[in-house]
């Protein structure tokens, strides 16, 4: 049997269906570390974390902020169910940005019961810009 020359990748939040496009690669934020697919990877169910997931088409990359969910892995498709992804061109920098100022402060006030939802919403606001930046950098 012949190799998947092609991945059909599906992002869904519990909103909305972002992503239903054919692909070369993805790159998913996996919580122990990011994972590199290609066509005809070998089936495996990743939890996933804060991060940025990235997959291209032919010579074109696209960018999407990604915050807690599943990914499912076969070899010719890539599901992932995420609660919060959001595409690089549709991040709100300032918003991301207070979102970081707010996250930092609440860090600086070492209140331990908002220690590691500071941290989280610190590492979303980052990675929203960081994402966001890919899009405003593209030509």
């Amino acid at each position: 049997m012949a190799l998947p020359t092609k991945l059909l990748l599906e992002i869904v939040t519990p909103d909305r269906s972002l992503v239903h496009e054919e692909v070369d690669e993805v790159q998913l934020p996996g919580a122990e570390g990011y994972l590199g697919v290609l066509p005809g990877h070998t089936p495996l169910l990743a939890t996933l974390g804060v991060g940025e997931l990235w997959y291209r088409v032919e010579q074109e990359t696209h960018y999407l902020a990604i915050a807690s969910g599943f990914g499912e892995v076969l070899p010719d498709s890539v599901t992932v169910l995420a609660q919060i992804a959001e595409r690089a061109q549709d991040i709100d920098v300032g918003r991301a940005e207070a979102a970081r100022k707010r996250a930092e402060e609440r860090l600086n006030k070492n209140v331990d019961a908002d220690i590691d939802r500071a941290r989280i919403a610190l590492m979303k606001s980052l990675i929203r810009i960081q994402v966001a930046s890919r899009a405003r950098t593209k030509v």
